[in-house]
């Protein structure tokens, strides 16, 4: 693309894209402060439009979230125009004009709406219509994105074969076969022994679905929340993880001696029998009932349910067949959070299943970073990830597509539950993190940026559970 695709002071692509992404993240401050200022009943402060005159002894908190508000809508209201006129004027394709153009219509529709429900009160729209504006304005501004982006750096990159393997069945790879430094000593083999047993219940996702369980109890419980049903739920979440990793490793132990990401995994590498594995995963997933059990029967059900989705389902069904394994995938992940709110209330409950719908819409925009940076090595493997067979652009695309629907996510959340400001800052600022990551990653197209992409996405996750947290159990 010529450095003047786009009007002065804008110029190019990349500025045009950053542009798209600040407007993106405009519209969903609005609508997560709109959330927010709709349960504290904010909005009742400011009883005329367009100036905010208080009404009788206002409150000067609910006030000022009013106030910040009406003035944000302006901020935003201005990057929606500028935003739809450099398209326009610019090299902009015919979808992206028309998305942005429904964007701001949408936009003047939204702020009459809300100018009714100042001055006429709540009652003089239709319940939620003031939000629903808001969505698809927002739907409409990430589509944009993701369409420009993908016109502007998009290329055909597909791998049509699967790359060669790495090693023969014969001739593993990794640690195991790097004799020349290995201790050979009775507590070299055991320490290396205990390793390999560690190492096949994937510590690294523990953390990350324990907090997201965690985050389900507090919503459950707020204050109240008990040490001992903490202690066993997170007790039990923990040795299901483990039982799940493991018969990961024993399903797929040929596949991973083709992939140089898992070729040095214990199983591949022969360092454990498969029958030791199979018996260790058997006792991790008897040892996470019986934790479950001492909570109640449904959140043992569900960890039991998580262990074979995963095991079964994902590893044996979904992974190796269709393209959308990872979306269909992230299950798994989501079912923790049922777990969490179950552990307290022995049932599914609303705010449950919205933090779970959360890590369901994330675990793409999460994964498919991973799955960039592992294009190849998913190629030996024969897996049908969304860039070995519909390529990187496309994916990338997908990427923004499930970061957009992930901030929906958060905003269901918050209006289901009674989180706060905290809350709201942390998605909107770790949010737009992962948004201009995503985007850099276009005009990049890196493995290192597929990295930094992925990194911003575990840290999204996990400030927005540490605040569901906060929020739930101190505020």
């Amino acid at each position: 693309m010529a450095p003047t695709d786009f009007p002065r002071p804008i110029g190019t692509h990349e500025r045009f894209s950053r542009l798209l992404t600040a407007t993106a993240v405009g519209v969903y401050l609005l609508l997560i402060v709109g959330a927010t200022t709709s349960l504290t009943d904010a909005a009742a402060a400011c009883s005329t439009w367009p100036a905010c005159s208080p009404p009788t002894a206002p409150g000067q908190t609910e006030l000022a979230v009013a106030w910040g508000h009406r003035l944000a809508a302006v901020v935003v209201g201005l990057l929606v125009a500028a935003s739809t006129a450099a398209a326009l004027l610019g090299r902009a394709s015919g979808r992206v004009r028309a998305a942005l153009l429904s964007a701001t219509g949408l936009y003047a529709l939204q702020v009459g709406v809300g100018a009714v429900t100042a001055t006429l009160g709540p009652d003089a729209v239709a319940p939620g219509l003031h939000l629903a504006l808001g969505v698809v304005i927002f739907a409409g501004v990430v589509g944009a994105l993701a369409w420009d982006l993908e016109r502007a750096t998009g290329t055909d990159d597909r791998i049509d074969r699967p790359a060669e393997p790495i090693a023969g069945p014969d001739e593993p790879t990794g640690t195991a076969a790097d004799a020349g430094s290995v201790d050979r000593s009775a507590v070299g083999r055991a320490r290396r022994t205990a390793w390999a047993y560690f190492k096949m219940t994937k510590p690294r996702l523990m953390w990350l679905l324990c907090l997201v369980a965690a985050a389900g109890m507090a919503l459950a419980a707020g204050p109240a929340l008990e040490a001992r049903t903490i202690v066993a739920t997170l007790g039990g979440g923990v040795l299901a993880i483990g039982a799940s990793g493991t018969f990961n490793h024993v399903l797929e132990r040929d596949v991973d001696r083709r992939m140089s990401r898992t070729a040095d995994r214990p199983l591949a590498t022969e360092l454990i029998p498969v029958r030791n594995a199979l018996l260790f995963g058997l006792a991790l997933a008897a040892a996470s009932m019986t934790a479950f059990l001492t909570v109640n029967a449904l959140a043992a059900a569900l960890g039991l349910a998580a262990i074979l989705f995963y095991s079964v389902v994902y590893t044996l069904l979904l992974k190796p067949h269709t393209v959308q394994n990872t979306v269909l995938g992230g299950a798994a992940g989501a079912l923790p959070a049922l777990i969490g709110w179950a552990a307290v209330t022995n049932s599914i409950g609303a705010p449950g299943l919205a933090l779970a719908g959360v890590i369901f819409l994330w675990t793409p925009a999460h994964f498919y970073n991973l799955a960039l940076a592992y294009k190849e090595d998913y190629a030996r493997g024969g897996f049908p990830m969304m860039p070995v067979v519909r390529g990187e652009t496309v994916t990338r695309k997908h990427i923004l597509y499930y970061i957009g629907a992930t901030l929906l996510g958060t905003i269901a959340l918050a209006w289901i539950t009674d989180l706060g400001t905290l809350y709201a800052a942390t998605v909107v600022v770790f949010g737009a993190i992962f948004l201009l990551a995503a985007v850099s990653l276009h005009f990049e197209q890196s493995e290192a940026a597929a990295f930094r992409s992925f990194h911003a996405s575990n840290a999204f996750l996990g400030a927005v559970l540490v605040a569901v947290l906060i929020d739930a159990l101190v505020l």
